[in-house]
């Protein structure tokens, strides 16, 4: 055995024997000093209140139905405070829901809808929209969106912006005059998506300019567009000025393409949950952690030489995240999403078209972890315990037990999963042998998962787990307002 790992595993035996309560915590802390962490992450950021009036323009939007094509789904849709940001699906259907406003386990698919076939309808995990001003390169699980000279805690605020045009691979460049950050430039795009908010009316639209000037066009009442009635035109015209503290704007003035998205990711920037027990521990209260979840932050911490599992090396800084996209080989299920036809997801490969890219995706932040599942690319883990035992041990995924998903109807899109999971291995394998990965796989005992669970969920604000601490991001649905912007009222099975 190498000398290093040995005096890892004498290091730890004396740390976790209990022979001395501040061994720990010490150690901690000097792991923590190494990496310049100090659990405050959003750190000379400008972030917006929730009660900032753009951000309550913001939240309509984002609630409203109307920018649903079809009128059927709203962003709400698919993320939703009360499920962590995101809808607690594995893989979301979007639009031609049985019930519009059910969202999360229970939403189904209407068997007229297009491509029916008793599974969800969108190929990739629904993010979450917690902490979305604490990125500062890139969107999507592909990075298809990304700033293109990043500025730490910018938020993509500062330079040009790449974007998808026609399709992922044929990107262009927006300036700040067309979006004014990374979460503007991503609520761009879910409306242009056909199974998650466009639909398949109005056949005309064939371009998501179209599409995104029709939106326009309909809340605004511009060029003739009467689909909303006077009353709800001028709702939404009263909605605008409001946010946009401008009392006497009129329509083509204020209901334009660039201040709906920036609207909309101002509420999405106005959701920072930062406030966790790993960051009162950091600030000095040591009581913060349970004796479990610092074990658990010491393996997280540590390197494969010192007995560790070295999460660190990819789940950077106070945000958890160094943006960057790897190939960590999760199950593939779902639909897929390629440029050639098949079941498989090629992830970055998709936006780059280099084969040397397929597989990668990007790496989440691991604040709120504990309440964004189901975890990866396209949800394939339905527990915490079993992802961290993925990211463990990939290989893992070779015995991929699909009965695992609870979401009705996902087995029918799991047919090819063996053997798309199996390419995606030997990817992985093919990454680490020629230095491409920095991954290792390691063998932990159970206890030592169960200690890493216990630190993740010591990333956890409590506010994202009480309904009550999250009201404020929830519009009131019982105000006249709200029924004629037809602001979705979520329901839960």
């Amino acid at each position: 055995m190498h000398r290093s790992v040995i005096a890892g595993i004498a290091v730890s035996l004396l740390i976790f024997s209990g022979c001395n309560d501040n061994e720990i915590d010490n150690e901690i802390t000097a792991l923590t000093e190494k990496y310049n962490l100090t659990g405050d992450p959003a750190a000379g950021r400008s972030v917006p209140s929730i009660d900032d009036p753009k951000a309550q323009l913001g939240m309509k939007l984002f609630y409203s139905k109307h920018l649903g094509l079809d009128m059927d789904a709203a962003c709400a849709s698919c993320h939703h405070p009360f499920l962590g940001g995101s809808d607690g699906l594995s893989l979301p259907i979007g639009v031609e829901a049985v019930d519009p406003d059910l969202i999360g386990p229970g939403r189904l698919h209407k068997s007229t809808g297009h491509a029916y076939d008793g599974g969800p309808t969108v190929p990739r995990n629904t993010p979450s929209t917690f902490n979305v001003a604490l990125f500062d390169r890139t969107q999507f699980w592909d990075a298809r969106i990304e700033s293109i000279n990043p500025v730490k805690g910018a938020n993509g605020s500062i330079g040009e912006i790449l974007v998808p045009g026609s399709s992922d691979y044929a990107r262009i460049l927006w300036t700040n005059s067309e979006v004014s950050n990374l979460p503007a430039a991503q609520a761009n795009f879910p409306v242009t998506s056909g199974p998650e908010m466009r639909g398949f009316g109005h056949p005309s639209l064939t371009t998501k300019d179209d599409v995104r000037d029709y939106l326009v066009e309909r809340l605004a009442g511009l060029n003739g567009n009467t689909e909303l009635n006077a009353t709800v035109r001028q709702t939404w015209l009263e909605a605008f000025r409001e946010g946009f503290s401008d009392p006497a704007g009129d329509a083509a003035t204020l209901i334009t393409r660039k201040n709906i998205y920036d609207a909309i990711a101002e509420y999405e920037r106005s959701q920072l949950f930062v406030e966790s027990p790993w960051k009162r521990y950091l600030k000095g209260d040591r009581s913060a952690l349970s004796d479990e979840a610092k074990r658990g932050a010491y393996l997280f911490f540590s390197s494969y030489e010192d007995g560790g599992a070295n999460c660190v090396q990819c789940h950077k800084g106070d945000f958890f995240t160094d943006e960057k996209l790897y190939v960590m080989a999760v199950p593939q299920i779902g639909l897929g999403k390629n440029h050639d036809g098949t079941t498989e997801d090629y992830g970055r490969e998709n936006v780059t078209l280099d084969s040397a890219d397929r597989y990668k995706f990007r790496v989440p932040s691991l604040l709120n972890v504990e309440v964004t599942g189901p975890w990866g690319h396209d949800g394939a883990f339905v527990t915490l315990e079993a992802i961290v035992r993925h990211m463990l041990k990939p290989e893992t995924a070779a015995d991929f037990d699909e009965t695992t998903l609870f979401q009705q109807g996902i087995l029918v899109q799991c047919q090819d999963t063996k053997e798309n999971t199996a390419h995606a291995l030997e990817q992985l394998k093919e990454n680490r042998k020629s230095g491409i990965s920095p991954h290792r796989s390691v063998d932990f005992s159970d206890e030592q998962v169960s200690e890493l669970v216990a630190f993740l969920k010591s990333l956890t604000d409590p506010c994202v787990k009480d309904r009550g601490c999250l009201d404020k991001w929830i519009p009131d649905y019982n105000t006249t307002e709200s029924k004629t912007l037809d602001l979705l009222e979520a329901k839960f099975r």
